[in-house]
């Protein structure tokens, strides 16, 4: 057993890289929510499956014969995942203009929100399976969608027995320079200031003139957003879909941003990347059919041990 673990543990560290950057993205948009309405938008699953339907449009449309390279590559996969984060992006604005301000402008409870976001996620999965992917795809909602390979899967450097692939690469970086963008946007201009006000004090907030609708707009656009370009990145990196295909993958995501403390963006990018990696790592053991039982083992621990996340202390200090 413990030769197996060595034997497999640089390829599932590389995995769990990938795996853990694509949850990490997902996590952003339920940790940047949480930390304005203190609302969990379990809906937020299915923001990321319209991601991955969007990009599976876009490639069809396209219609490559061979995967690209070079500067085509970069081109091809830009418009992507540009397309998918917009398409996100206004969804989950849509999203939040249907199922929650209603609810928010009547004081409705916190419990009623949630409900209305399970309703949100069932709601948006039976339209995609009964109409939206039909008319997509011309095939049943129901199936799993196929893409085409759009980047050729060579590897460029070995890690001991680990081969880094073109596409581990481009999944990575992207997910890295979209979480910096977002941490900069947070942290270092007037919308973040807004977004960090509302989080911390949104009485206040209104008083020093700042609109909580629009800051909830926007925290939905760029939550979104991510979610979409994690829709691209996954699609790329697993050519297929489906209609619930964010269902255990938002739930995973959640996992990671209470791993790494709601509310908190740096967290939700720790979070993935270690769940990623702690999913990967216990299936050399149990085998990748437990991949599951493992990230919400997970979640169950850290509510029952550490309920704040790893970086959930730094979080209330910033809220004391």
């Amino acid at each position: 057993m413990l030769d197996d673990f060595l034997n497999q543990f640089l390829p599932s560290t590389v995995g769990g890289l990938v795996f853990g950057s694509i949850y990490a993205l997902v996590a952003l948009g339920y940790t940047m929510v949480y930390g304005v309405l203190r609302l969990i938008n379990f809906a937020h699953s299915e923001i990321f499956m319209i991601g991955t339907f969007t990009s599976l449009v876009v490639i069809t449309a396209i219609a490559p014969t061979a995967p690209f390279t070079g500067l085509a590559m970069v081109g091809v996969l830009l418009l992507i995942i540009v397309l998918s984060a917009a398409v996100s992006g206004g969804a989950a604005v849509l999203l939040e203009l249907v199922a929650y301000r209603p609810l928010r402008r009547k004081g409705a409870t916190r419990l009623t929100a949630l409900i209305s976001a399970i309703g949100a996620s069932l709601f948006l999965q039976e339209l995609f399976a009964l109409v939206i992917i039909p008319w997509l795809t011309g095939k049943p909602g129901r199936n799993q969608q196929s893409s085409l390979r759009i980047v050729d899967r060579d590897t460029v450097f070995t890690i001991g027995n680990a081969q880094v692939r073109t596409d581990h690469i481009i999944v990575i970086v992207a997910a890295v320079i979209m979480m910096i963008a977002l941490d900069r946007v947070v942290n270092r201009t007037k919308i973040g200031r807004g977004i960090r006000a509302t989080a911390q004090d949104p009485e206040a907030a209104v008083l020093m003139g700042v609109s909580i609708d629009n800051i909830v707009r926007i925290t939905f656009l760029l939550g979104g957003t991510m979610a979409g370009v994690a829709g691209a990145l996954y699609l790329m990196e697993f050519e297929n879909t489906v209609f619930n295909v964010g269902f255990v993958l938002g739930i995973k995501a959640f996992t990671a941003a209470v791993l790494g403390g709601i509310g908190n963006l740096r967290g939700a990018l720790l979070g993935g990347v270690v769940l990623g990696l702690i999913e990967n790592w216990g299936a050399i053991f149990l085998g990748s059919e437990w991949k599951d039982v493992i990230a919400f083992t997970v979640l169950v621990v850290v509510l029952m041990f550490r309920p704040t996340g790893i970086l959930g202390e730094s979080l209330q200090k910033a809220r004391a």
